[in-house]
């Protein structure tokens, strides 16, 4: 039985989930899984780490109208498999046995891809999930990827709604919710630094509790 704490967040696009999670895993010392549960999932399906991102937190639907149905690149993209089992379900699949294998090794945060789900037979997680006002989060956006405000406004609308689809369509849970995710935090009241303070504390609670 697995005794030590695991950390999922969730997290709207721009709200600084992901350097929540790294500050997090420097101050606590425990691993970080985010980008790197991609490559390890490429690794094993023996895929390329670029056909694997394009599906990732993603549902089958965004590919519609970059690839006619009859056309053969589209096919092989998305059934790549001897079993015709589509790559979008193929990469959730591995990644999900692969967040339950390193869960199972240690502790350690799981940013995204569902690990507040994929986990939910453990006890000893902390399901958290960040957001943020829009104007900070354009703001964040514009200055990460150097784009024009509308263009902004615009990634964030199209990324939040792939993360609600992929999320919502594999758990039947509702994306940022907190039945589905237990804590919400609002990084625009917090900062980054207070909800990885909360965090921390939260985590450290947790593991005292257990060796009692």
């Amino acid at each position: 039985m697995m005794k030590h704490t695991i950390i999922t967040i969730g997290r709207q696009f721009g709200s600084g989930g992901h350097e929540i999670g790294n500050r997090l895993s420097e101050r606590l010392d425990i691993p970080l899984y985010d980008h790197n549960l991609i490559r390890m999932a490429a690794q094993e399906l023996g895929i390329s780490n670029e056909d694997a991102t394009k599906v990732d937190e993603t549902v089958l639907g965004r590919f519609l109208s970059a690839y006619s149905a009859g056309s053969m690149e589209y096919r092989l993209f998305v059934t790549s498999d001897k079993s015709g089992k589509p790559l979008t379900d193929q990469i959730y699949e591995r990644q999900s046995a692969i967040i339950r294998k390193l869960a199972e090794q240690g502790p350690g945060i799981f940013i995204g891809r569902c690990a507040d789900y994929v986990l939910g037979d453990y006890s000893n997680c902390i399901n958290a999930f960040v957001y943020a006002y829009k104007d900070d989060r354009v703001r964040r956006i514009m200055k990460i990827y150097k784009l024009e405000e509308k263009q902004a406004i615009d990634k964030i609308k199209k990324t939040d709604r792939e993360r609600k689809l992929y999320y919502e369509s594999r758990t039947g849970r509702e994306w940022g919710s907190i039945e589905a995710s237990g804590m919400l935090f609002n990084a625009s009241l917090l900062g980054i630094d207070g909800v990885v303070d909360a965090l921390e504390a939260i985590y450290h609670k947790w593991e005292e509790r257990d060796k009692k």
